[in-house]
């Protein structure tokens, strides 16, 4: 099977933290030490309240993985820092002095075998803004909910295919698979990157938190005044209060929880679908793009790749990215790893030719969709669940709290969602726990 043959496991991060020693009577336990797990316990650390977070991989960051290949660090997940106005990991990289640097705004076009003309990549560029406006403006009119398909604009020419299906891409699924209303309201145009890597960034941020790897949850018990946590490894712990940050995907079928969960609440658990963007890992120094960190749009032929990044950080690395439609099509074959290099390189050589592939190696292809703690890229709202990101917020019997990029509305699917909404669930817990001292 396609995860066991390229499971993340097998890729160290390039950076390991060292963490504390996890309380024995914890005020909070905090479940995952991805990018939501890690921002709960920082911020309940600087509000005086005691935490252990309880991680079932070996390493922290979650869909956020930095690794070395070829002397360079190379996210195998997140690696765009999207909506810097908002991201509070940008904020954040910023007030540290974290290397980040400004995505470019200009990409490539390349049509079949050439570079494309000017004007075409001009044509590209205004079908991609009137479908922006479009779907923008359909999201936000209210009405009853439909799928993001249906709001695509007529007119785009020999372009709209192509604007589907990276929407699709950046959407997770395909676009009558998504909610109109959760289409991503986030200002791409204000991205960053980060040298060294993002998951290496939140590596770096758990420095010193009580964490304990490998420890995965099975069981919450909240039946009484607080809660108890018990894992696969033998620790049971007791706490006032627990934040879940696990994805939802993996939620819905790796941790029992006594009583079971409201209907209310498992039925919008149960709602969100995988999304999937995968990508392969290219070291290409021959390949026919320059500048560092710019997307590339390849169009016509028969194979239509839905996105490229070239030149990571000014490397011959590159991003070669997997749609749900293409990574669910090689699923159903039963392609491992070689069978994915394989679809890789008959596209490449379809629109470049198979000389220019000499130099090409694909050393890493990411697969979160069958990684066990993972499930999928992220979480997608389907047609008619878009209000379940919000009302995960509240508390559940005032003791369980759910965190995560599923519940952020405006950067959902993102690692600075999930940063913020650790960060907003371990405020209410920590002024609920003044409250009661008070």
């Amino acid at each position: 099977m396609l995860g066991r043959e390229i499971g993340h496991a097998h890729f160290r991060s390039s950076v390991t933290p060292r963490h504390a020693t996890l309380p024995a009577a914890p005020d909070v336990v905090v479940i995952g030490a991805g990018a939501a797990g890690i921002a709960s316990a920082r911020r309940l650390l600087e509000r005086n309240v005691s935490v252990a977070v309880l991680e079932a991989r070996d390493r922290v960051g979650g869909r956020a993985l930095t690794t070395m290949l070829r002397g360079h660090a190379v996210d195998l997940g997140a690696h765009w820092l999207h909506a810097g106005p908002i991201n509070p990991l940008v904020r954040l990289g910023h007030a540290r002095g974290e290397p980040l640097r400004r995505a470019p705004q200009d990409s490539h076009v390349w049509v079949g075998r050439r570079p494309g003309r000017p004007e075409e990549a001009a044509a590209s560029g205004r079908a991609f803004a009137v479908a922006d406006r479009a779907m923008t403006a359909g999201a936000s009119e209210g009405g009853p909910d439909r799928p993001a398909a249906t709001a695509l604009p007529p007119g785009l020419g020999p372009w709209a295919e192509r604007v589907a299906r990276v929407h699709g891409l950046v959407s997770g699924r395909p676009l009558a698979e998504v909610s109109l209303h959760d289409f991503p309201s986030m200002e791409y145009g204000d991205n960053f990157f980060l040298a060294g890597g993002y998951g290496a960034y939140l590596a770096r941020l758990a420095q010193g938190l009580p964490i304990a790897l490998g420890s995965a949850v099975t069981r919450i018990d909240w039946g009484g005044p607080g809660v108890r946590v018990e894992t696969a490894d033998g620790r049971n712990l007791s706490a006032r209060a627990v934040i879940i940050t696990v994805p939802v995907m993996v939620l819905r079928e790796s941790i029992t929880f006594a009583p079971a969960l409201p209907a209310s609440v498992r039925g919008l658990i149960d709602g969100f679908v995988s999304g999937i963007y995968e990508h392969a890992v290219l070291h290409w120094p021959s390949s026919p793009f320059r500048g560092a960190d710019r997307l590339a749009s390849i169009v016509g032929g028969r194979h239509k790749p839905p996105g490229l990044l070239a030149r990571i950080d000014g490397t011959p690395f590159h991003y070669f990215e997997l749609d749900a439609p293409s990574a669910e099509a090689l699923d159903a074959r039963g392609a491992g790893a070689d069978g994915v290099r394989h679809f890789v390189r008959a596209v490449l050589a379809e629109h470049f030719g198979p000389a220019r592939l000499r130099d090409l190696a694909i050393p890493a292809i990411s697969a979160w969709r069958h990684d066990p703690w993972s499930r999928g890229s992220w979480a997608v709202v389907p047609p008619g669940h878009a209000p379940a990101r919000a009302m995960l917020r509240g508390p559940v019997g005032g003791r369980l709290w759910f965190a995560g990029e599923a519940l952020s509305r405006l950067q959902w699917g993102t690692v600075g969602g999930a940063y913020e909404e650790g960060t907003r669930a371990a405020d209410a817990i920590a002024g609920g726990i003044r409250a009661e001292a008070a």
